[in-house]
């Protein structure tokens, strides 16, 4: 088998039954298996999966873990590749697979591959703009990426978290290696810890310009205070990074990003009435931002029983795993 590809997968519903759609449709050389591993869902997410040639794999949902329900499924397949993507991004190209492992097999030093992430045509107008800067800043074209200055990365935050950057919801690994570096068995961010360890180890990691998916959220406002909690929270244990430094910066930090925001969004043509409600969202969710990420950046100074209230009162991650 040249490649496993991996969904963890719970209520996936029409997105899940699209994303194996494009995944069986793929026109390609190579030989794949398709594991899915469901940890819990209640909806027809199990018919879905059993209406394709999958090989399904069930979990309690309180087993449920970033990294180790991948590795988990990772190590259910036998490819000499293990493709990663989720249950909401979608293949956006017949030959999706394709050029991801013939990237991957264009030199043995490249361990780790993730590819662009293309907003849906429903994303929200700053996601949509982040998401193209964000991809746009590794290339246009297949690039490669190792540890060149070693110096730069012991000084330079924006390199390292460059250098770091790796994405499961679209990415392709090598398994002999991954086999002995598996994802570490965190809540958050178990993509980027593993990518900084191994380019750290000497490997490199490529970007599959044209490897792309389908893949943006338009998640309600109320829910974005918990998923920067969560983001923070894990930045900080990966790369020591706080948003801001003291807590009286969150308000000015978050004014700042929302003038951005506004600046923005004179630049692109919408109606009065949507950049109005576009200027509101930006103030919310900045606000959401910086207070949220603020208090996840500190969580390593509370007491045991104090991250403990903090989880429940805060974290995404908490909620979903204890339901």
């Amino acid at each position: 088998m040249d490649v496993s590809i991996v969904i963890p997968t719970k209520n996936g519903g029409q997105q899940l039954k699209d994303v194996l759609t494009a995944v069986f449709g793929q026109k390609t050389s190579y030989s794949y298996e398709v594991i899915c591993v469901d940890s819990g869902s209640s909806d027809n997410t199990l018919d879905i999966i059993n209406g394709f040639d999958c090989r399904l794999f069930q979990i309690p949902a309180k087993d449920f873990g970033h990294g180790k329900t991948r590795n988990f499924g990772a190590f259910k397949g036998t490819g000499e590749f293990i493709i990663f993507i989720t249950q909401d991004a979608v293949p956006a190209s017949e030959h999706w697979l394709q050029n991801f492992i013939d990237a991957m097999q264009t030199d043995k030093s490249i361990v780790g591959g993730f590819g662009v992430h293309y907003p849906y045509p429903d994303c929200n107008v700053f996601d949509k703009r982040d998401l193209e800067l964000h991809f746009k800043g590794f290339g246009t074209e297949n690039t490669v990426y190792s540890l060149e200055d070693p110096e730069r990365y012991k000084t330079d935050e924006g390199y390292r978290h460059f250098l770091a950057f790796f994405s499961d919801n679209n990415s392709c690994v090598r398994r002999s290696v991954f086999e002995k570096y598996p994802y570490d068995d965190v809540n958050f961010a178990e993509d980027q810890i593993w990518c900084r360890k191994m380019i750290e180890l000497g490997y490199k990691k490529i970007y599959c310009a044209n490897a792309p998916v389908y893949h943006s959220h338009n998640y309600s406002l109320s829910t974005y205070f918990k998923r920067y909690y969560d983001e923070f929270k894990s930045l900080y244990e990966l790369h020591k990074f706080i948003i801001v430094k003291h807590w009286y910066l969150t308000v000015p930090a978050a004014i700042k990003h929302i003038i951005s925001d506004i600046k923005y969004l004179r630049t692109i043509v919408l109606p009065k009435r949507k950049k109005i409600y576009w200027a509101y969202y930006s103030f919310v969710r900045n606000l959401y931002r910086y207070i949220g990420g603020y208090i996840g950046g500190i969580y390593h100074t509370f007491s045991k029983k104090g991250k403990k209230i903090a989880d429940k009162l805060f974290s995404q991650q908490y909620v979903q795993k204890n339901k």
